[in-house]
């Protein structure tokens, strides 16, 4: 197995559920991360429009500006990786028994997986053997360049609008007090999006089912919970960026 080495993992958390959608939010780092180019803001994990696929979206270095949104670059020394717990090992260990990675090369953005991971953990490899999909990166405007790699996957990476969604002057306000926000939350008017128009880069990839392997059981926890019966399968995901070293 080719193998490239890669270790110090950075990374955000998110679960992804077979017909639910769910995500993970990460905006505001410490200095030590804030602004560099393996910074991840957000986790998203979905069903696609093909029920039988699920979506995986990594976003990086956000939020970033209109006017400098055409000058960021994926870093080609950062690999982002989608790791997968599915129900063939350990059910709902939190250990990755696939990994669906993403490495830029010039223009483009090479896509690895998924395949079963060289390693688990922190230090992590690139699987070169594993099928690869690659597409051109998209610009800040223009066509959104969208490939189909060998194995039915769908991919894309490049700009776009930031996703997320938090009125960050209302949260100031709350985190002021009760004689600033007596009603914290829910104070009269329409919420504001502070990240509205704010931009990020994406790495995408829509995945068919059938090669993520067998959903884990939901496991429902604490009180009230709903039934295990009444809810989905899941496959656990979460997104880490490693710099090569």
């Amino acid at each position: 197995m080719k193998k490239t080495k890669i270790i110090a993992a950075i990374g955000g958390l998110g679960l992804a559920a077979l017909s639910v959608f769910l995500i993970a939010a990460d905006h505001v780092d410490s200095p030590s991360v804030t602004g560099k180019t393996g910074d991840i803001a957000d986790v998203y994990a979905f069903q696609g429009e093909d029920v039988n696929s699920t979506v995986l979206i990594a976003t990086l270095q956000g939020p970033i500006i209109p006017s400098e949104t055409a000058s960021k670059e994926f870093d080609e020394n950062v690999v982002v990786q989608f790791k997968i717990d599915n129900a063939s090992g350990t059910a709902n260990d939190f250990v990755e028994d696939l990994v669906i990675q993403a490495v830029r090369r010039g223009d483009s953005m090479y896509f690895f997986g998924p395949t079963a991971p060289a390693s688990t953990g922190l230090s992590n490899s690139i699987v070169t053997s594993a099928t690869r999909t690659a597409v051109k990166i998209s610009g800040a405007t223009g066509t959104a360049n969208v490939a189909t790699g060998s194995n039915g996957m769908k991919v894309y990476a490049g700009p776009r609008r930031d996703m997320f969604f938090f009125d960050f002057n209302q949260f100031n306000k709350v985190k002021q007090g009760p004689n600033v926000a007596p009603n914290g939350f829910l104070q009269a008017g329409a919420a504001s999006d502070f990240f509205e128009n704010l931009n990020v880069l994406a790495v995408v990839v829509e995945v068919p089912n059938s090669l993520l392997g067998d959903a884990v059981p939901h496991v429902a926890n604490g009180v009230g919970a709903i039934p295990n019966d009444l809810l989905p399968d899941v496959y656990n995901v979460w997104a880490t960026t490693n710099r090569k070293q």
